[in-house]
């Protein structure tokens, strides 16, 4: 098999909005009950898959489940309406567009079997995601049918909060080499909750079949989640041979990095100290919330968005990087604005899987052509504005389950719907 890594994006959803329903989300509390842009959104999120396959890199999708969720709904309130503005919001949210949650990937090299699995996460800290995992784990069967070649799992008892790749990360000598694989969960975060636990990390791993050998369970320092970094994924990111972590990351840093060498030497550990990136700038201009990815030619490029191009501390750091001989060679800055707002940067609208193409359920690739097919349907029927005043609107409703089912339609996956 020819192992590629394949991003897969979160098409945003037509019910894209700002409800600030992410407690310890410091973009998302910051811009609730403001108008959102669904159109605009998706459009900045097709936009920014459209940039991947110009670099060369294997491009897939998610789609968005249904919203309102009826069944969430029904189960808070018995005529399926109910007065409490969070939850009616929460039957609303659009948060699966962050795929980074969507589930906790070991690939195949890594595991007993030979399979990649994939483990749906729960997201039972926060209500609005806790309600995702069912269709989460359908799309994953669908996109992933090959049994010889992957295994899909329900997500870890609820007793035990996981967000999936958000708190994940691997190195490895390449895509298709055997990875040394990185847990990192909370055991405090000051005020906010901690989102991501220790045993369900260690179940994971176990479910996954991964070597004990080749794992390591890391502490998030509580500083950084009290400071706004709800996941590992807002204060490190590693790709192949190379991790890139803000210096307040991990709770024992040395142990981290000291651990990680011990099993993978040729690990380069590239460390931003706070006095050049203070940690709450690193928060809001999501300078680690990147895709730090290895173009056709071998060399890497991170991923970032447009707030972290145009921070002078991020910035004058990025330029440094680039002009040393460290192994980022371009950065990719990239307008995803509307997702930024509500909490989510470039790696959190994408799940990363390494496998075969060929394997994968084509109807999940993305090429030109259905880009332009996509583009087409947000200009048309994605809602060009959603004011905080129209969450449980009937004609609201409406529009966007027919947005979806004429996206499902496009993308023959009715299925789904």
């Amino acid at each position: 098999m020819s192992l590629r890594e394949i991003n897969f994006d979160g098409i945003v959803g037509p019910t894209h909005n700002y409800a600030g329903l992410s407690f310890g989300n410091l973009a998302a509390t910051a811009h609730a009950r403001q108008a959102s842009y669904p159109r605009a959104a998706a459009l900045q999120g097709l936009a920014k898959m459209r940039a991947n396959m110009a670099l060369g890199l294997v491009q897939g999708f998610f789609v968005p489940p249904p919203r309102p969720n009826r069944r969430f709904l029904q189960e808070i309130a018995a005529d399926e309406r109910t007065t409490d503005a969070r939850l009616l919001a929460a039957a609303w949210s659009a948060s699966a567009m962050w795929t980074a949650n969507a589930a906790t990937v070991s690939p195949a090299p890594d595991t007993a079997d030979r399979r990649c699995h994939l483990t749906t996460a729960n997201l039972v800290t926060m209500a609005h995601r806790s309600q995702e995992w069912p269709d989460t784990l359908r799309q994953l069967q669908a996109a992933f049918p090959d049994r010889e070649r992957f295994a899909v799992h329900p997500p870890v008892m609820p007793c035990f909060g996981d967000e999936g790749a958000a708190n994940h990360m691997r190195l490895c000598a390449g895509h298709g080499e055997p990875g040394l694989e990185i847990f990192v969960y909370g055991t405090s975060g000051g005020i906010f909750p901690v989102r991501q636990h220790e045993q369900a990390s260690r179940i994971v791993a176990r479910r996954h079949g991964l070597d004990p050998g080749r794992v390591l369970f890391l502490e998030q320092n509580p500083e950084a989640i009290g400071a706004g970094a709800f996941h590992n994924d807002v204060v490190a990111v590693a790709n192949e041979r190379v991790l890139l972590a803000h210096e307040r990351a991990f709770a024992d840093p040395g142990g981290t990095y000291d651990a990680i060498r011990e099993k993978m030497p040729e690990a380069e550990i590239l460390i931003v100290p706070d006095s050049a990136v203070s940690l709450e700038e690193a928060i809001r201009t999501y300078l680690f919330n990147a895709q730090l990815v290895t173009l056709p030619a071998g060399e890497m490029a991170l991923i970032v968005p447009t707030e972290a191009w145009e921070s002078p501390a991020a910035r004058g750091w990025l330029d440094t990087v680039l002009a040393g001989n460290g192994p980022i060679r371009q950065v990719v800055p990239v307008d995803v604005r509307q997702s930024m707002a509500n909490g989510g940067g470039p790696a959190c609208l994408r799940l990363r899987v390494v496998a075969e193409p060929a394997s994968v359920d084509p109807r999940f690739l993305l090429d030109d052509a259905k880009a332009d097919l996509l583009s087409r349907l947000f200009e048309t029927v994605w809602p060009e504005q959603i004011d905080p005043a129209d969450l449980g609107s009937a004609s609201l409703e409406r529009d966007v389950c027919a947005a979806r089912i004429r996206l499902l339609e496009a993308l023959e996956l009715g299925e789904l719907a």
